[in-house]
């Protein structure tokens, strides 16, 4: 697959591949008549990059999964993101229940709402006293 292709099917520009290729995080594709060519192994790679770039990882964090020592350090850096995740999504799912109250609601200032202000005393918990 040439780099266009490879660009086109993950929706990124050459030069990301490129950029990606010169700091080390994509091995260098194979070059035939001066052309680059990627192989499976890169599409597998960008598909892990773009997801997690995605999902709000950096590409340091990124490099540390891809380029683990062994399968133990991958397996545990992947265990980490994963908690992550779960968390954040966690969060996004409160975040959705108070916004999808406050289009539904009839009251002039949902925030004025009981409904809402129950649904906030229960997501966000109780205030400490």
């Amino acid at each position: 697959m040439t780099i266009g292709e490879l660009a086109d099917r993950f929706q990124l520009r050459p030069h990301v591949l490129r950029h990606w290729e010169a700091t080390g995080l994509l091995s260098p594709a194979e070059r035939v008549n001066g052309r680059r060519y990627y192989t499976s192994r890169h599409i597998a790679r960008v598909a892990m990059i773009v997801r997690g770039k995605t999902a709000g990882f950096s590409l340091e964090q990124l490099r540390g999964v891809l380029d683990a020592p062994d399968a133990v350090e991958r397996r545990s850096l992947l265990l980490e993101h994963h908690a992550e995740l779960t968390r954040r999504i966690e969060e996004i799912e409160k975040s959705r229940t108070l916004i999808e109250h406050a289009l539904d609601c009839k009251a002039e200032d949902f925030t004025e709402c009981p409904g809402f202000r129950r649904l906030v005393e229960q997501l966000a918990g109780a205030p400490e006293e």
